[in-house]
């Protein structure tokens, strides 16, 4: 509301729209082919090599890969080997540190918890 008043005290001061103007205006707003968005065709998709969707990113508290994550659970020595395209454990590949947590467990666990990953102290 403020920046219709403030377009009226300007209009009234420095003069209005002329009428060429106006007839412009009601034309463009009554033409059916005014869009909103841009057509499908203009939008330019990303693109994203074949190399960067293979590999998924590496989380910051993971060791590179190749390294070994070494934990005791119930009497038990667990070792998970961390390889480029997730984690194996007893010769299974799992895409997470948490599915490889809750197969151990048997339940919900976060892996970096149960794995004593990025807690600082």
């Amino acid at each position: 509301m403020i920046r219709r008043i403030a377009w009226r005290l300007q209009a009234n001061a420095e003069g209005d729209l002329s009428e060429r103007a106006r007839a412009r205006a009601a034309e463009l707003a009554l033409d059916s082919e005014v869009r909103v968005t841009p057509p499908r065709e203009a939008i330019q998709p990303r693109l994203v090599t074949a190399d960067v969707q293979s590999r998924p990113a590496l989380d910051q508290r993971l060791p590179p890969p190749g390294s070994m994550l070494h934990r005791e659970y119930k009497g038990r020595q667990i070792r998970v080997l961390i390889v480029s395209n997730g984690f194996e454990y007893e010769g299974q590949l799992y895409k997470s540190l948490t599915a490889v947590a809750n197969a151990i467990t048997g339940s919900h666990v976060n892996g970096f918890q149960f794995f004593r990953l990025g807690i600082r102290r």
